[in-house]
């Protein structure tokens, strides 16, 4: 199964924003004036790179005012990270990255962004991204152990929750990357497989110690002694991966500790209703970054509030890959199409209307956008200006 993160396809940069020239003019003004207005920092808020006329939200309990605008790092390299320091210029102060971007080297090309400037002027996220496909190969080898009669059990299991859950639905699932589905169904037979068969795994060294070690190589790569937000897992597919997993939390507050990490957060493409809710049920996450857009918002309203109450910031990502995919050889929805031109009329850019749109909701803090080039951190950045009037 490919694993999604290990590969990034340059002609994807369509979906950052596409073209060279900035977005301006009356139609980014009357598309900024549908923006949910920004909620009072209030109690606890903490700026970075605060810039006149950027538009920043409080990232849940974390108390971090963040630009509406966040920096997405599959992209950045050792060799490309300097429209990173454009984006800090234009206000950005939110940036992210993982182990599994270029296997290694998204951080290493942050750690330049690092040596450039203060380490105090933006938040800085990295994630775990061998936790979930460590625990999916490792049940997978013991489901391939057991006998025939018991894997069709199993299997059947996995299939109804799946079933059940309606994460296959069109609209909810995106089919955001070649083996999304792989991917659900990989931690659905872990989630079935778990309370009979887990004892057999060692969990202190295939969960706890990872993380640990997962950390402290990033750390080392970042050039930095911590992380503003640890995102674990990284692409969770469900709920048990979350909270059937104790390991994690010890893990957390042991770097938490030391200094290391400041706050839990989780990613997720797949079921990002159920891992949104699993996320404020917690206790312990602080901050979700999942796939959010005017195609699946429908799943996730209930989920948005209980976060919102939980206190758990959220980053909207996928805001633009439904509607606008920006791919070779693919053809765009014609009915999604309409939708987002419908709900955002004029004549900006389309994957900046998905954008616009999702920053509407009150209840999403920011959204992610991996922009490539300093043309799209152009295009993109004047999205997060502060509303006029």
């Amino acid at each position: 199964m490919t694993n999604r993160r290990r590969f990034l396809g340059a002609a994807c940069a369509g979906i950052l924003g596409g073209g060279h020239a900035p977005a301006a003019g009356p139609a980014l003004e009357t598309a900024l004036a549908q923006k949910a207005a920004p909620a009072a920092p209030g109690a606890g808020a903490e700026y970075r790179n605060r810039q006149s006329g950027v538009a920043y939200r409080k990232l849940g309990r974390t108390g971090f005012m963040i630009a509406e605008v966040t920096v997405g790092g599959n992209s950045i390299r050792e060799d490309n990270y300097e429209h990173v320091l454009l984006a800090l210029d234009m206000g950005a102060n939110y940036l992210d990255t993982a182990p599994a971007y270029g296997n290694g080297s998204s951080e290493r090309g942050l750690a330049r962004v690092i040596a450039a400037r203060k380490r105090d002027s933006f938040f800085l996220t990295s994630k775990v991204s061998l936790w979930d496909l460590n625990r999916n190969k490792l049940y997978q080898e013991i489901f391939d152990s057991l006998p025939e009669p018991e894997q069709k059990r199993v299997r059947a299991e996995a299939e109804e929750s799946l079933r059940k859950r309606g994460v296959f639905e069109p609209d909810y699932l995106g089919d955001y990357f070649k083996g999304q589905r792989g991917e659900l169904e990989a931690s659905a037979l872990a989630d079935v497989l778990a309370p009979k068969y887990g004892h057999k795994i060692d969990r202190d060294r295939n969960y706890r110690r990872l993380i640990l070690d997962s950390v402290e190589e990033s750390l080392k790569r970042l050039g930095t002694d911590h992380l503003d937000v640890l995102m674990c897992p990284h692409g969770a597919s469900s709920a048990t991966e979350m909270l059937d997993h104790p390991e994690i939390f010890e893990a957390f507050e042991t770097l938490k500790r030391q200094g290391k990490v400041r706050h839990l957060g989780v990613s997720a493409h797949n079921d990002p209703a159920g891992v949104l809710e699993a996320a404020a049920k917690s206790g312990v996450y602080s901050v979700a970054m999942v796939a959010y857009s005017i195609i699946n918002a429908r799943f996730l309203e209930q989920a948005l509030e209980k976060a919102a109450s939980a206190g758990v910031g959220v980053i909207a990502m996928k805001a633009a890959r439904p509607v606008f995919g920006g791919r070779p050889n693919q053809t765009d929805d014609p009915a999604r199409v309409k939708r987002i031109e419908e709900a955002v009329p004029g004549d900006l850019k389309r994957p900046l209307k998905a954008y616009l749109w999702a920053l509407r909701n009150p209840r999403i803090s920011a959204v992610i956008s991996e922009m490539i080039t300093a043309a799209h951190v152009r295009d993109n950045l004047p999205l997060a200006r502060a509303r006029r009037g």
